[in-house]
């Protein structure tokens, strides 16, 4: 039987690999959740460089919150990630969800992202 570490890991791979089929040349949001925060990176494939970044550690994201593990934290790091990908010029993106359920703060994030101008 395998751990559930070892099938996260299977998850990620099938969910990355149909990502990087489908992408057409855009880059790729990608979200980690931990049991206290959460973070996004938007990455440019073709070149392997992380674009923009934004997580619930910032200290100005940090001190706004009492809990940096839930979806309103979740929610902020969405419209903070937006915010930053259209300062730099990105409107479209292929989400990558990297195993995790979309469901709860994945869900909160790609919303809060989709609200603030990110179209995926």
């Amino acid at each position: 039987m395998k751990t559930s570490t070892e099938l996260y890991n299977r998850r990620c791979r099938r969910i990355r690999g149909k990502v990087k089929r489908n992408n057409s040349g855009r880059p790729r949001l990608s979200v980690y959740r931990s049991s206290k925060h959460i973070y996004a990176q938007i990455i440019d494939d073709e070149n392997g460089v992380t674009v923009v970044a934004a997580s619930t550690i910032e200290k100005d994201l940090r001190s706004k919150l009492q809990v940096c593990g839930n979806i309103k934290a979740a929610s902020q790091v969405g419209e903070i990630i937006a915010q930053r990908a259209q300062e730099v010029g990105i409107v479209e993106v292929v989400f990558d969800r990297g195993g995790y359920l979309y469901h709860g703060r994945v869900k909160a994030m790609a919303e809060a992202a989709r609200q603030g101008g990110l179209s995926f």
